[in-house]
């Protein structure tokens, strides 16, 4: 059972007991990404994790490994649009390590220089590799092409101009005007005595004073009928085909991810099946839910040979046509679900992924229900549902692509009906 509680500055903390586990999972959570930088700022969040690794006032980047290496712990940290989390995994008996290690990163970093401008450099070639990598630019491709030039459309990462721009001045009021107590969630789970840990969290949390206000989060506007192609001199074509869908608060996540099963989300999918299985025509072919606040959308993704592109697609619409036309059969519908409860309860059974479940849905003020409640609501998913959502998602007027390879135009490649 989840229990939350607040820190004395006003911080939010969820914790989860696991008594038969030897470990703990503690991850920090930010409620700031690339979704609340402006495009001068742009990297900027992806940056701060990076640096929050660099260097204390009391500790060097190699003494920061160190004390968690020497334990047999793990430390990492991620960077999406709407959130940053900081995170280990350690034994039980090691949770006062993690967490004084943690708040020294995000309390005490110092933001040298020097360290800026060496992980600058880092993160340029981090750009570097995803323009050499088309799978990983054609994602970034569809952001652009479903939210243009917004704080939603632009590159988590930042570009080589805008990171320029940064210094550890600005660096430093961005942390201290984003970095807020009502920005931070603090999220446990595995094993300890739940008084130890409060007093641990206030010792190296709760007695910091932190600015209180809500970071601003800029709008994202889902863009209809918009096309990015990059045009590049590579073996395959890389596309994705978007459609406008559901936000992460929507409740009717259980039917969409229902629905991928059969239609993409593995290897028994239709589109696997069907594209690559009996045909030979793509290596990559899957079909996948991005969900965020008041935005969302469905995205298809294959890469193949460019001369396979025009079948590729036309057996992608063929798939989503015999969807809107035919539905599921019953037996898809009973083995989608099964299918969906068992990769909830393997997952579950990780402390790092109850952990982040928790902690993101308290950051996005969202419900955390158990496991048996969620298991109700995949059981609860019905053909009424799954037909809404296809009529919903796969509108031909609500699409948007994005391509990157040789090829010159995506014109007429897909015919929805």
């Amino acid at each position: 059972m989840h229990k939350t509680k607040k820190l004395s500055n006003g911080i939010r903390v969820v914790w989860e007991q696991i008594p038969y586990v030897r470990s703990i999972s503690i991850g920090v959570w930010i409620g700031n990404g690339s979704r609340s930088e402006t495009i001068t700022e742009s990297g900027m969040s992806h940056y701060i994790e990076h640096m929050f690794f660099k260097g204390t006032q009391k500790r060097t980047a190699k003494q920061i490994a160190y004390e968690i290496d020497s334990i047999g712990g793990q430390i990492n940290a991620f960077t999406t649009r709407e959130y940053t989390c900081y995170y280990t995994k350690t034994l039980d008996e090691h949770t006062d390590i993690a967490l004084d290690v943690l708040s020294d990163m995000i309390f005490s970093s110092k933001l040298d220089i020097n360290d800026m401008n060496l992980e600058r450099k880092v993160i340029c070639e981090e750009i570097n590799m995803y323009e050499d990598e088309p799978e990983e630019l054609v994602n970034d491709l569809i952001f652009e092409a479903c939210y243009g030039d917004t704080a939603m459309g632009r590159s988590i990462l930042g570009t080589k101009q805008s990171l320029e721009g940064i210094n550890p001045q600005n660096m430093r009021e961005y942390i201290n005007s984003h970095y807020t107590s009502a920005n931070t969630v603090i999220s446990v789970s595995g094993h300890f005595e739940e008084n130890a840990l409060y007093e641990l969290l206030e010792k190296y949390f709760g007695r910091k004073a932190m600015c209180e206000n809500k970071v601003k989060m800029y709008d994202g506007v889902y863009i209809p009928g918009n096309i990015k192609i990059r045009e590049k001199d590579c073996e395959q074509v890389q596309l994705i085909a978007a459609f406008e869908s559901i936000d992460v608060k929507d409740d009717r996540v259980y039917g969409l991810l229902t629905l991928n099963n059969v239609f993409g989300g593995g290897m028994s999918s239709r589109l696997f099946q069907n594209i690559r299985e009996k045909r030979g025509l793509a290596y990559s072919v899957y079909a996948y839910h991005s969900a965020y606040i008041d935005t969302g959308f469905f995205g298809i993704a294959a890469g193949m040979a460019p001369n396979n592109l025009n079948k590729v697609c036309e057996l992608i619409s063929d798939e989503i046509n015999n969807l809107k036309k035919y539905r599921l059969s019953d037996d898809e519908l009973k083995m989608a679900k099964e299918q969906l409860k068992g990769n909830y309860i393997l997952s579950y059974e990780s402390i790092g992924a109850r952990m982040q479940a928790a902690g993101r849905n308290l950051l996005l003020d969202k419900e955390i229900i158990s496991p048996e409640e969620v298991i109700d609501k995949i059981n609860s998913v019905s053909h009424d549902t799954i037909a809404e959502l296809t009529d919903m998602i796969f509108d031909k007027n609500k699409m948007s692509i994005a391509a990157v390879g040789a090829i010159k135009t995506v014109d007429n490649l897909f015919n929805i009906k």
